[in-house]
């Protein structure tokens, strides 16, 4: 009898996990369905490019379906209640899904709620319609101090901020307004990111561009009439235009689950990929708890990871856990602004070593971006 394989998400996890699945087995030995909140596949990274005018926000989305294997049933119904011991997932609609083998990919969502003042008085690009208040803030500004930072940690796409931060020192000075401005980059701990090398090279670039830091700053409260951001350590910052990076959590079903924790991230064995000693459930990308960037080249790294194990599973095979394991592979562009990016490219026992940003690295990244559709969430690389 078919086994039923339940993946809880449509992003780039979900749904590399389910090509992979549909074209490896048979329609004999399981049946595969993505439960997704949303018909549409948003590509996050061209949020990035939004506020600068380089990106349509119309145009960074396509349909869930046209990006699945014809053999994957999608269902629209945001999932509200997941009961691991009776295997079945409820949704929105209150109908009910039983599963043999459940893999989460549910990401992770913003949470302008969490920090008194943030939503009336911070700008963020971290959804396409946040990302085009900025687009038309960043158009009306002439000078000033803008503050980038970090509300809140764990978020998405840890680079990103920094991406922001050089691209917009290009873009203040192709304005020709950088003299009249200032730009302070904030972290909430003691560097200017969370792996050393990569921070080295980050405060080295910072410096030639006369970009001012803020270290330990742990948002607390933003005062919109005042315009400062304080921190929990009692600094306050003035600005006049305050780029900050939502607080995230996971799903609202997983929030205080028996399997996440109080924000809903998931338990999630850093190797295996299984949840909470579950030996029928796995998580990647955005909402397991593991050490390593929320991004999606994480989710594309893992699926693979998993979908051999259920194939596995489903034949009764014997998985060798030494070839089939997670290695904390994670591989993420920076750009750097005036046509240049670099690259971190590292897993659990390697840093990233960023090598100097160059144009064919620059190049790589629109390529990658022009090319997503076609290659990842299909699973074709």
């Amino acid at each position: 009898m078919a086994k039923n394989i339940l993946i809880l998400g449509g992003g780039t996890g979900g749904s590399i996990v389910a090509n992979i699945l549909a074209r490896s087995l048979s329609p004999q030995e399981a049946s595969i369905t993505v439960l997704t909140a949303s018909p549409q596949h948003v590509y996050q990274p061209y949020q990035l490019y939004i506020p600068f005018g380089y990106q349509d926000p119309r145009k960074i989305a396509r349909s869930e379906r046209s990006l699945l294997h014809r053999r994957v049933s999608l269902v629209v119904d945001p999932v509200e209640e997941l009961d691991v011991k009776n295997q079945k997932v409820v949704c929105r609609s209150r109908k009910s899904y039983p599963y043999d083998y459940l893999v989460i990919a549910t990401g992770s969502t913003v949470d302008e709620e969490q920090i008194p003042g943030f939503k009336e008085g911070a700008d963020h690009f971290y959804t396409p319609e946040a990302a085009f208040v900025l687009y038309e803030k960043l158009q009306n500004f002439n000078g000033g101090t803008i503050v980038v930072g970090i509300g809140g940690l764990p978020y998405k796409c840890p680079v990103a901020p920094v991406e922001f931060t050089f691209m917009l020192e290009e873009f203040l000075t192709k304005r020709g307004i950088r003299q009249q401005s200032e730009i302070i980059y904030t972290f909430p701990l003691n560097d200017v990111f969370n792996i050393k090398t990569a921070a080295d090279y980050i405060k080295a670039d910072f410096d030639k561009r006369n970009i001012k830091t803020e270290l330990f700053f742990n948002l607390a409260e933003i005062h919109p009439e005042k315009k400062i951001a304080e921190s929990i350590e009692g600094t306050e910052l003035s600005y006049d235009l305050l780029v900050m990076t939502p607080p995230h959590k996971g799903a609202p079903f997983l929030r205080g689950h028996e399997i996440a924790d109080a924000d809903g991230w998931v338990q999630t064995d850093r190797h295996s990929l299984k949840v909470a000693q579950l030996e029928n459930v796995w998580s990647l990308g955005d909402t397991t708890n593991l050490p390593v960037s929320k991004a999606g080249s994480t989710a594309h790294f893992q699926a693979p990871v998993i979908a051999k194990q259920i194939c596995a599973a489903i034949r009764q095979e014997t998985v060798d856990s030494e070839k089939v394991k997670y290695n904390g592979h994670v591989a993420c562009f920076i750009e750097s602004g005036y046509g240049k990016a670099t690259m971190l490219d590292f897993d659990y026992e390697h840093p990233p070593q960023p090598p100097p940003p160059t144009e064919f690295i620059h190049f790589q990244k629109l390529a990658l971006n022009k090319f997503y559709w076609y290659l990842i969430p299909k699973a074709l690389i």
